[in-house]
């Protein structure tokens, strides 16, 4: 055999090989990028890195987060919409950007039915409020007292993102407790927090796992927790519903999601690859630690719940009368 008709032979083998390898081998490479929509520091970009960590080894590939933030994540999600559908870019986030959002933006940019795909969830997670250490609020009737005598009840309060749930939640405590609260908007929990230690803000609205490490050290204090029960990590801390204000005990949800049109033999391999790494012991523990409840959802069940918390949050913010701008 010639030396041209070997090289033939050899190049047609390994395209063949190629093209029936698992998805990813052929691609080995390449990095896979993980999405954020909220700056480096935060809850989701923490979450996030965990995944990225141990995904890296599953896949056998190097998995980089990417944060783009800003918009409560819809920057992030548009940059989803136009990426490849060929598996190297996905995005980490949670209900605001995908069940939320399109509901309050005229204009999003993407619409999750049509231009995402999911490939897994891993875990839902809780709100919470909290105060800087600054307001001498022990508890949550400590905090309306304060701001009726402080501030004539008018006080701000923080919100990692504009038309979200924590924005919705203070509407409803100004309504239930008769307070003027101004939701203060900001890109992302990371940078709200950095104001509450600052003491420039009194008070905020963000996950559990946001707050938890400077609740832990004093330098904030959770008063109130949203769910139908206590987190196992804030046992002290009392849910809403046990203080009087109910309507938010469906919890949030994280998940991952894909361009459409990415190939099924891709979501199908990553899927598994997310099952095993939420089931380690160590990454568990690292993710019940910031304050979320680990819980495994199959591309199906993902898009089950998403569907679901739409329907929700449409209830919500049509009873609310906040008009999408």
């Amino acid at each position: 055999m010639s030396v041209s008709r070997r090289r033939i032979l050899s190049l047609s083998l390994a395209a063949s090989a190629a093209a029936h390898a698992p998805w990813g081998l052929a691609q080995s490479n390449k990095s896979l990028r993980l999405l954020v929509g909220f700056p480096p520091g935060g809850g989701t970009d923490a979450i996030a890195r965990v995944l990225a960590d141990k995904l890296k080894d599953e896949l056998g590939e190097p998995v980089i987060v990417d944060n783009r933030p800003g918009a409560g994540g819809q920057i992030a999600a548009q940059l989803l919409r136009t990426s490849p559908a060929d598996g190297s870019t996905l995005f980490v986030t949670h209900d605001h950007t995908i069940s939320i959002l399109p509901q309050v933006v005229k204009k999003p940019g993407f619409d999750p039915d049509r231009d995402f795909v999911a490939v897994g969830g891993f875990a839902n997670f809780v709100n919470c409020f909290a105060v800087s250490a600054a307001t001498p609020a022990k508890n949550f009737g400590d905090y309306l007292s304060w701001v009726r005598e402080q501030g004539h009840g008018k006080s701000a309060v923080g919100i990692p993102a504009p038309a979200s749930t924590p924005e919705f939640l203070v509407q409803l405590l100004a309504r239930r407790y008769q307070l003027d609260l101004l939701a203060a908007p900001y890109r992302g929990s990371a940078p709200m927090i950095a104001d509450m230690l600052g003491h420039q803000i009194p008070a905020g609205i963000g996950s559990v796992q946001d707050f938890l490490e400077n609740h832990r050290a004093g330098k904030l204090r959770v008063l109130a927790v949203l769910g139908g029960a206590r987190q196992a990590a804030l046992p002290d801390v009392p849910t809403f519903a046990e203080l009087g204000l109910k309507g938010f005990e469906d919890l949030p949800y994280y998940g991952i999601y894909a361009p459409s049109g990415t190939p099924a033999a891709f979501i199908a391999r990553f899927s598994r690859a997310l099952e095993k790494v939420v089931a380690m012991r160590d990454v568990r523990a690292q993710l019940t630690a910031m304050g979320i409840n680990v819980e495994y959802l199959s591309p199906a069940q993902l898009a089950a719940r998403e569907r679901a918390y739409t329907q929700v949050w449409k209830k919500i913010i049509r009873e609310s009368g906040f008009q999408p701008q």
